[in-house]
């Protein structure tokens, strides 16, 4: 399997990156940078590699698209606890060479977010794993930076019926 389309590298080693990242900028700033982001992934039990891996591409292009540009680098990923041994999961982040972070539920519970599932919250005890997780990662909020959710929640099902969903946020300023 191929890594997702990005041209991030590992995750800084911090679970809730405050700053952006070295070699990050804004376009409105500095046009050359790449803009830093975070993903959020959640996926149900047994989610192949391949199914988050597209969902991963697909969230990234929603992404550029949105910010008028491709260059975006990768600079946390997270998820749920749930989902520390989540084979899809784990095996997407190393071929991209991105560390996973994993947040209780208690902690995704406390963060707004603009979709919250009350079936995501009946099986994992949060109303929200990928917003959530991206918006921890990235070291906002939508309070502090309304705009920090590039990519809500992208959800893709798979061959096999299975589902991933990845948000994107940006890191801040």
């Amino acid at each position: 399997m191929s890594p997702p389309p990005s041209q991030g590298g590992a995750a800084p080693a911090a679970p809730a990156p405050s700053a952006t990242g070295p070699g990050c900028g804004t376009l409105d700033r500095v046009a050359s940078l790449p803009v830093c982001v975070a993903l959020g992934l959640g996926c149900d039990r047994g989610t192949p590699a391949e199914t988050i891996a597209q969902a991963v591409a697909e969230a990234l292009t929603q992404a550029a698209i949105r910010l008028g540009t491709p260059a975006l680098e990768v600079t946390a990923a997270a998820s749920i606890t749930l989902k520390a041994d989540e084979a899809g999961l784990l095996e997407v982040a190393a071929a991209a060479g991105w560390a996973l972070h994993f947040y209780d539920a208690e902690r995704l519970a406390g963060v707004t977010v603009p979709n919250p599932s009350a079936t995501v919250r009946r099986y994992t005890g949060t109303p929200s794993v990928s917003e959530a997780a991206a918006l921890l990662a990235a070291g906002t909020s939508l309070a502090a930076d309304p705009g920090a959710l590039l990519v809500e929640k992208h959800r893709l099902r798979g061959a096999d019926g299975r589902n991933a969903t990845v948000s994107i946020a940006r890191m801040p300023r």
